[in-house]
């Protein structure tokens, strides 16, 4: 086999991405001879050596793939895991009998695990939900070979090649285009380097509206008369259970309550849950 095969941690990469990279790219590549023998000791006979052995001798195979996402801001660790995710999906389905390359069945797998994995982590296209705006998100990005935007007559070619109308086409693209903002802004920003654009400061701080104030404080005053006077239909005991059960600041267990009243836990529970429901009754009529 030539080198010999590096463990199965190798799976995951660390956070030292080329030493990753150099430790698969150190693993020999199969000869078609030992790679049938291997897939058949796999299909045939369920041999999980065989199978260990094909996933590692293709490491560097998802790592040439998963570097080709490299545009979408992700980390290329990542990219590589979820590529290996595809590839022992792969090496699970693979018919030795199909009559090609273990890499030629594996290239559909791999990249399904790592568009997956970009459309669930980039923020940006979390909007791309359907197969359809999928297929679309992938082929505009690879269509557009340049920053600015499309022209019309690229837009058309787009739209005629994925049997859409040129108006999605132009929705994706802004949806591509855009970028996504803290809401506070970030720890190290300043009014120099554009800190007064993060979207807290769009919005009006109405805390100190006089209006508003005077609406949370007659809607206190009422909330608080509404809840004394619904207490007040409640016998002593459930009274008492729902005071020091919810309303004082040391909160006494279903347990302590039920010492006091000598009764059980459950017993105190039920009458808390009764006394809740008349309060609550109480407070909407």
């Amino acid at each position: 086999m030539g080198t010999s095969l590096q463990p199965v941690d190798m799976l995951v990469p660390g956070q030292n991405i080329d030493a990753y990279v150099t430790g698969v790219s150190a693993i020999a590549v199969l000869s078609v001879e030992q790679e049938k023998g291997l897939t058949e000791r796999l299909y045939y006979k369920n041999d999980l050596e065989a199978a260990r052995q094909l996933v590692m001798s293709h490491l560097r195979f998802v790592v040439h793939i998963a570097r080709s996402y490299g545009g979408y801001g992700l980390p290329l660790a990542d990219l590589i895991q979820e590529g290996n995710v595809g590839l022992m999906k792969a090496v699970k389905r693979f018919n030795p009998e199909v009559g090609v390359r273990l890499v030629s069945f594996a290239v559909h797998w791999v990249k399904a695990e790592i568009h997956e994995f970009i459309l669930k982590n980039w923020r940006i296209v979390k909007v791309a939900t359907t197969k359809a705006q999928r297929k679309l998100f992938f082929n505009l990005r690879s269509s557009k070979k340049h920053l600015s935007w499309l022209s019309n007559d690229e837009v058309k070619a787009v739209a005629t090649d994925l049997g859409v109308e040129a108006k999605v086409v132009r929705e994706m693209e802004g949806r591509m285009a855009g970028q996504d903002t803290a809401f506070d802004g970030y720890a190290d920003d300043s009014d120099d380097n554009g800190a007064y654009v993060a979207p807290a400061h769009y919005l009006e701080d109405q805390r100190a509206d006089p209006a508003r104030l005077l609406e949370d404080s007659d809607w206190s005053e009422s909330s608080v008369s509404l809840l004394r006077n619904a207490l007040a239909t409640l016998d002593e005991r459930s009274r008492d259970i729902l005071q020091k059960r919810w309303l004082n600041e040391d909160k006494a267990t279903l347990h302590e309550l039920a010492d006091h009243y000598g009764v059980s836990a459950e017993r105190i529970r039920q009458l808390e849950k009764n006394a809740m429901k008349k309060v609550k009754g109480s407070m909407q009529a």
